[in-house]
C-alpha cells in the first residue's frame, strides 16, 4: 500500500483529494503547509490549519504539518518584490508551486516516508503512449483549470504526484464533499496571492518597494498627470493614474509602457498600442523533456483561453497580437496538454 501525503490547505479541493485517495486504498496522511503571511494583512493561516485538521479528523487520517514560512518569504516573496522593482510582473503562484509545493514540501514528505504527494489542483496527469512520458493535462472543469500555474513541473514531479480532483467539475467536488460529510464542503474558494490570501497587489508592494510619484506621459510625449510610482503598475492597467490634463481626463487611459529608470509611465486610450505578436522566453521548461515546435496554442495569463501560435526554440509567435508583460508566464499547449512554457522577456 502506497503512502500519499496530501497537502491539506483547509479548502474543499484538497479535502476531497484526500477523501478520494483514502477510498481508493492509499495510506493517506494529511499535511498542512504553514506559509509566511505579511503582518499588515488579516491572519488566515490559523483558520486554514484548523480546517485542515478538522478534515483529517473527519477522514480519520494522520495529520502532520510543516513550517515553510522562511522558504516562502525568501523565494516567492523575494522574487515577486524584486521583479516589480525592476519593472517585471512575476507570477507568484507559479513559483509557489515549483519551490514550495513540489519543492520543499515534496522533499519533506519523501524524507518522512511518503511514496507520493497529492494536491487539490484542477489538473490531470496522464500517460502518453506516443511519447512514452507523462503529460500534464487541463482540468476537466475549464473554469477551474490550474495547469497554467504548473508549467514548471517535470517528469519526476509528475511520477510522484497525484491530482485526484482534476477529473471532476467543481460542482461535483462540492457534492463529493457533502456526501462524505467533510467539514469544509461549503467553504468559499480562496482568492489572491498564493497562500497569502486576499490582498491588493499595489497595497502589498507599497510595503516593500520605496516609490515616488512620477510623470504620466501621453503618446505625443506630453505630461498629462502623475502616478504613484512606476514599479506599482503593470501593462494594461488603467486604475490608479492621476490624469490632470482635461483633454485626456475623460477618456480611459491604459498603461502601454513603463520606464523604471526614469520613473515614467506612458499611457494611451487604446490598449492595442501595447500589443505585440512575438514573445521571447527565458527559463523555459518543457514537461516531456523535448522542446515543442510548430503550430500550437499558448496563454500569457490565467484563464485567457488558447491563443494560436507557432513555437520555435525559445520564441513564441502569436497569430494575433497579445499583451506580453515581462515576467509573466507564457504557457504552451497542444490541445488540452500543457507542454510547458517560459517567462516572457
Amino acid at each position: 500500500m502506497k503512502t500519499v501525503y496530501v497537502g491539506l490547505s483547509g479548502g474543499v479541493d484538497s479535502a476531497v483529494a484526500a477523501h478520494l485517495l483514502r477510498t481508493q486504498g492509499f495510506n493517506v496522511v494529511g499535511a498542512f503547509i504553514k506559509i509566511w503571511q505579511p503582518e499588515f494583512t488579516a491572519c488566515t493561516w490559523e483558520q486554514d490549519r484548523l480546517d485542515a485538521k478538522r478534515v483529517a479528523a473527519a477522514l480519520k487520517i494522520p495529520f502532520r504539518e510543516i513550517d515553510l514560512s522562511k522558504e516562502y518569504k525568501d523565494s516567492v516573496i523575494a522574487d515577486l518584490v524584486e521583479g516589480y522593482r525592476e519593472g517585471r510582473t512575476p507570477n507568484p503562484d507559479v513559483l509557489c508551486n515549483r519551490v514550495i509545493k513540489f519543492g520543499h514540501f515534496r522533499k519533506w514528505a519523501h524524507d518522512d516516508g511518503a511514496d507520493m504527494v497529492a494536491t487539490g489542483h484542477h489538473a490531470q496527469i496522464a500517460h502518453s503512449p506516443q511519447k512514452q512520458c507523462l503529460n500534464l493535462v487541463r482540468g476537466a472543469d475549464a473554469n477551474k483549470d490550474q495547469s497554467y500555474f504548473l508549467w514548471q513541473l517535470t517528469q519526476d514531479d509528475l511520477m510522484h504526484t497525484l491530482m485526484p480532483v482534476g477529473a471532476l467539475k467543481k460542482t461535483r467536488v462540492r457534492e463529493v464533499a457533502r456526501e462524505a460529510g467533510l467539514p469544509v464542503a461549503s467553504r468559499p474558494d480562496s482568492q489572491g496571492l498564493c497562500f497569502v490570501g486576499d490582498v491588493d497587489m499595489r497595497t502589498f508592494l507599497s510595503h516593500y518597494i520605496s516609490v515616488t510619484p512620477g510623470e504620466v506621459i501621453a503618446l505625443d510625449g506630453n505630461v498629462i498627470g502623475q502616478h504613484d510610482g512606476a514599479a506599482l503598475y503593470t501593462l494594461g492597467a488603467r486604475h490608479g493614474l492621476h490624469i490632470s490634463d482635461q483633454k485626456h481626463a475623460g477618456v480611459p487611459q491604459y498603461v502601454v509602457a513603463i520606464d523604471i529608470d526614469r520613473n515614467q509611465i506612458k499611457v494611451a486610450p487604446d490598449i492595442t498600442t501595447a500589443l505585440r505578436k512575438d514573445a521571447v522566453l527565458r527559463d523555459t521548461n518543457w514537461i516531456s523533456g523535448t522542446t515543442p515546435m510548430g503550430t500550437l496554442q499558448a496563454e500569457v495569463r490565467y484563464r485567457q483561453g488558447a491563443q494560436a501560435c507557432t513555437v520555435k526554440k525559445g520564441e513564441v509567435t502569436f497569430s494575433t497580437p497579445q499583451l506580453l508583460t515581462a515576467g509573466q508566464s507564457c504557457v504552451v499547449y497542444d490541445g488540452d496538454i500543457c507542454l510547458g512554457g517560459g517567462v516572457i522577456v
